[in-house]
């Protein structure tokens, strides 16, 4: 009876504790979602005017947007007076803001993006060099683009491997220049248990408790080079440790940021 009693007081903590950090990150959720903002195109003559490529995140000191390099790498077609943009809100409170491309770190598919009018809420950057495998994380952003309007979607799950960018194949003749590139001189990614979709792509990588960015979401640069030998599998996500967008604000430009 006593051993009965025992269990079910640990089912019962194990029950709460659950139910604290689903609450928790239900917490962390709402006061991350005010910062991240689709990343698109603005074209009044088009229909629907807005366009979105990809999901940026509010920092700095609430001018800046970064996001994925090859987010905003397309051209805009300025002359039918397109502009790039990022929309704010949520549901049909849309807030369209012009912006311009300040700072680009191509070989981490990072871009820093200028917003235009006030200030909005930024995120606090936190330090991935504690990071560490088995970490719970979240990401917050638009998975499906325009399918889903301007609804924010998070997925949870944990850093399952921290672990360079680029690995060496088989034989020479199988690597690609990008690869051979990123093996000289290769820098840590975080390998995530959870899958995002094209959208997401420069949606933040955050702590569930407190909401610290940790990293940027992405899938086209990573995949490119480590996943060249294993036929592009899908469910697997990476994200770029924070560092090298920390490295990106404060100088504001050039294409290679250092470790901390």
């Amino acid at each position: 009876m006593n051993r009965l009693v025992g269990l079910c007081g640990l089912l019962l903590v194990g029950s709460s504790a659950h139910h604290d950090a689903v609450a928790g990150l239900a917490d962390t959720v709402a006061r991350v979602r005010d910062s991240v903002v689709a990343v698109g195109t603005y074209q009044t003559v088009r229909r629907p005017p807005a366009e979105f490529r990809g999901t940026g995140f509010v920092i700095g000191d609430g001018r800046f947007v970064a996001t994925n390099e090859h987010v905003v790498s397309e051209a805009v077609d300025e002359g039918g007076r397109e502009r790039l943009a990022i929309f704010a809100g949520r549901g049909t409170a849309v807030d369209v803001r012009t912006v311009k491309v300040v700072a680009r770190d191509p070989e981490h598919d990072l871009a820093l993006l200028e917003v235009s009018g006030t200030p909005l809420k930024p995120l606090a950057l936190g330090n991935d060099a504690r990071v560490r495998e088995g970490d719970s994380i979240a990401f917050t952003g638009f998975p499906l683009g325009m399918a889903l309007g301007l609804h924010h979607v998070t997925h949870r799950g944990i850093v399952a491997s921290v672990a360079p960018a680029a690995i060496p194949g088989i034989g020479g003749r199988d690597l690609e220049a990008k690869t051979v590139k990123a093996l000289r001189d290769p820098y840590p990614v975080f390998q995530l248990d959870a899958t995002a979709y094209p959208g997401n792509s420069g949606s933040p990588l955050y702590d569930p408790e407190n909401g610290e960015v940790l990293g940027v979401i992405n899938s086209v640069l990573v995949k490119g080079t480590k996943e060249s030998l294993l036929e592009k599998p899908s469910g697997i996500t990476y994200a770029v440790p924070v560092r090298f967008l920390k490295a990106l604000l404060a100088g504001r430009g050039g294409s290679r940021a250092s470790s901390p």
